[in-house]
């Protein structure tokens, strides 16, 4: 780990660092890198559509989430590589009983993956891509929420799945991270069913709560992917029972992203590494600004043009 010199910096932490927007598109892996999983040969490169990853497209993305009604959210097609979300749809199966939670109330009847699952590999590498640094900077160029961070236990997101009769009231997300404290950005969850019928029930409603009624349903259709924003209006549900033939589950994969309150407010010198033994110039340094009101390192700063 490198160290920072631990000095307190002239200025508290309060910029918010460019959003991603404004960057390159991503370094994807070259041709020829790939992973292969049950015989399944995956391109690095190809794991996600790259062309959405672009800056123009960023915009345009970033433009219909916050456009959507009845509250911004935006649903996007073919974002993963179908054979990796085959093989993430085939683990579904496999997943130990174990690492199953049933919930039923009046309110919802679905099944989760348990805090922090053993996954297997290719649902682990689902999870991997989405809260690897290059898409969650992705995700904050599109929602305008800088320093979001991932829960890699995966509260109240992992595998879901709902069987037949199953319903979920709507509502709203937790406001935060039960265990970590953190605030609840987002959830961002990717449909793994193919061939859905809207006449089987259990279409993603989006509701506004003003007026008490759906404005628009998302169907939980194989390789579609919703990114949800959390907010005071932002209800949603699946009030429809599921009735798919055969008894066929509804499965997704889903994972929330999260903000510190105190994100891009901190000072230096709780964000430097502290040394034993440090010189008496920066000791002295370092006492001048522990007494001297930051107001005036700032206005010092300014006049001496400091960057």
């Amino acid at each position: 780990m490198s160290a920072v010199l631990s000095l307190p910096l002239d200025l508290p932490v309060h910029e918010q660092p460019p959003l991603p927007a404004a960057r390159n598109a991503p370094q994807f892996a070259p041709p020829g890198d790939f992973i292969s999983i049950r015989g399944v040969r995956l391109p690095r490169a190809e794991l996600v559509d790259r062309a959405l990853f672009a800056p123009q497209q960023r915009e345009l993305l970033r433009n219909e989430l916050m456009a959507a009604a009845p509250f911004p959210h935006l649903v996007l097609e073919n974002l993963f590589n179908p054979a990796l979300l085959d093989l993430v749809e085939e683990e579904f199966d496999a997943l130990p009983g174990a690492n199953w939670a049933d919930v039923k109330s009046r309110y919802e009847s679905t099944r989760r993956s348990v805090l922090g699952p053993t996954l297997g590999p290719a649902t682990q590498l689902y999870f991997d891509i989405i809260h690897s640094g290059w898409f969650i900077d992705w995700l904050s160029s599109l929602t305008d929420v800088p320093y979001l961070l991932p829960d890699p236990k995966l509260f109240g997101g992992g595998m879901h799945e709902s069987r037949t009769g199953a319903t979920f009231a709507v509502h709203r997300d937790f406001n935060r991270h039960r265990h970590l404290g953190l605030k609840n950005e987002m959830v961002f969850i990717t449909y793994l069913n193919k061939g859905w019928d809207p006449d089987w029930g259990s279409g993603l409603e989006l509701w506004d709560k003003k007026h008490d009624r759906c404005v628009t349903t998302v169907q939980p259709e194989f390789g579609r992917t919703i990114l949800l924003p959390h907010g005071p209006i932002s209800y949603h549900g699946h009030t429809k029972p599921l009735q798919a033939p055969d008894d066929r589950p509804r499965r997704s994969v889903a994972a929330y992203y999260y903000s510190s309150p105190i994100a891009g407010k901190q000072y230096g010198d709780e964000s430097a590494s502290v040394f034993m033994k440090m010189h008496r110039l920066d000791r002295a340094k370092a006492i001048a600004r522990m007494i001297t009101p930051p107001v005036v390192w700032m206005l010092a700063k300014k006049i001496s043009g400091r960057t």
